[in-house]
């Protein structure tokens, strides 16, 4: 077994990062190193067109931050500001690389392990065994990064009340009850569903998702009038390009597009 903190594979036009400390899956302090570099890298690749976000094995996706190496990370960045700080901007920079990116839920999401999907653009979770929350007050503490803003945009003000003040984890059921998550699937099925929809979703016009992506993430604190213009650009950006042009000739020739050749 590697000792890298995560793994990275490719699929054709699909890239899946996997953190590789099974079973616990923890977001260590050289697991966010390199996944700093490696959002970098899959956002500067122009070959990538989705992104799968998993974790080797099928017992937990993640069980957050391992705390005991808090005091090594203020020590190596100076403050526990920075520590946070590191997770809210890689979460952000997943949030904003201008291509899907897909997170899979499975065993313990919790703390850490439930934020950064929450910077996913969609979220698959298991039907059986997922335990999803973000317990922070059952240690006196309180989330930090991001997940109560993220939460609350995702669920509403009521629904990540109720999770966060009574500290709850929830079931992929559940989660997709309240909107969390997109879809569930049996456990042995979630991998191979999630890896289906990047494929599905690297397929589509990339110019054109690259622009939905910019009207619509963050789209909560903007106004109408913001959007609107969000998406005119985004009609500027698309308009005479490849894609465009193939769409709407599969349109007349009554066939599937075949998109992202050029």
């Amino acid at each position: 077994m590697s000792d890298e903190p995560l793994l990275v594979q490719r699929q054709d036009a699909v890239a899946i990062v996997s953190n590789n400390d099974a079973p616990l899956n923890r977001m260590t302090l050289q697991y966010m190193d390199r996944l700093e570099e490696v959002v970098a890298d899959l956002t500067a690749d122009d070959s990538v067109r989705a992104v799968v976000f998993t974790a080797e094995g099928l017992e937990n996706f993640s069980v957050g931050m391992n705390l005991k190496q808090l005091p090594e990370g203020i020590e190596r960045m100076g403050s526990a500001d920075a520590v946070f700080d590191q997770r809210l901007r890689v979460i952000s920079a997943i949030e904003n690389m201008g291509k899907p990116s897909i997170a899979t839920l499975f065993g313990y999401c919790l703390g850490g392990g439930l934020e950064l999907p929450l910077g996913c653009h969609f979220r698959l979770a298991a039907e059986e065994g997922a335990q999803i929350g973000l317990p922070e007050l059952d240690l006196g503490a309180v989330p930090a990064w991001g997940g109560s803003a993220r939460l609350s945009h995702c669920v509403g003000r009521d629904q990540a009340l109720d999770m966060i003040l009574r500290a709850k984890k929830i079931s992929g059921p559940e989660a997709l009850r309240i909107g969390l998550v997109h879809e569930v699937w049996p456990l042995a099925e979630l991998k191979d569903r999630a890896l289906a929809l990047a494929h599905e979703l690297a397929a589509q016009p990339s110019q054109a998702v690259r622009g939905m992506l910019e009207v619509i993430v963050g789209c909560e604190s903007r106004s109408l009038d913001e959007l609107l213009a969000a998406e005119r650009a985004a009609i500027h950006s698309n308009r005479g390009t490849a894609d465009a042009q193939e769409g709407m000739r599969a349109f007349l020739e009554k066939r599937k597009p075949v998109f992202n050749q050029g």
